[in-house]
């Protein structure tokens, strides 16, 4: 499991480091190109940069989806639970069980019906408008995503069950600098 933990976040801070380099080359070249120097502005002109949105959007669609799993596991996933709240710990525990279910459930139809999508795309020759990648890749996003988002909310449910732990985030923590603190008092 540390493993399927890990290869999450990297791919998260893969897709997230990839997206801002994108948008990043794209402004210079951007900037860059308008500057009245003589050969260099004739060399950025001819380069084309268009396919920089595209690319952006879908590093940043996979990135959401994956996005939101880890915040599931991690329990930074947006829930609505002030009415959880205000019931008493015997109803909590059911209402809880019901929701992560639910959310199990309603990620787990459209992991299926994204993976029945994507295989009809996967028979045409449909491709991205500028990138002219195979749509099918770009789609893809949808089944995978949702499939890990299904199985976070199984395994956040299977947690709680058990031991009546849901993961919590500390938004004041900030991981790794508690350990440099350590450190330097040492």
């Amino acid at each position: 499991m540390r493993l399927l933990d890990r290869l999450e976040e990297w791919l998260i801070a893969a897709l997230m480091g990839a997206a801002t380099l994108v948008v990043f080359v794209a402004v210079v070249h951007r900037y860059a190109s308008g500057l009245p120097v003589p050969g260099l502005q004739d060399w950025l002109l001819a380069l084309n940069t268009s396919w920089a949105q595209e690319l952006t959007i879908y590093l940043f669609v996979w990135m959401a989806k994956f996005g939101a799993a880890y915040g599931v596991r991690t329990g930074i996933h947006v829930g609505v639970d002030v009415l959880v709240n205000r019931m008493n710990p015997s109803r909590q525990r059911g209402l809880i069980l019901f929701g992560l279910l639910a959310g199990a459930t309603f990620t787990g139809i459209i992991a299926v019906l994204g993976a029945d999508f994507v295989y009809e795309l996967s028979d045409t020759s449909s491709t991205s408008e500028v990138l002219e990648l195979p749509i099918w890749i770009v789609y893809l996003a949808i089944p995978l995503g949702s499939a890990l988002m299904c199985f976070r909310f199984l395994q956040v449910a299977w947690r709680f069950a058990r031991g009546g732990e849901l993961p919590r985030h500390d938004h004041a923590h900030v991981e790794g600098l508690a350990e440099q603190a350590a450190e330097g008092r040492q």
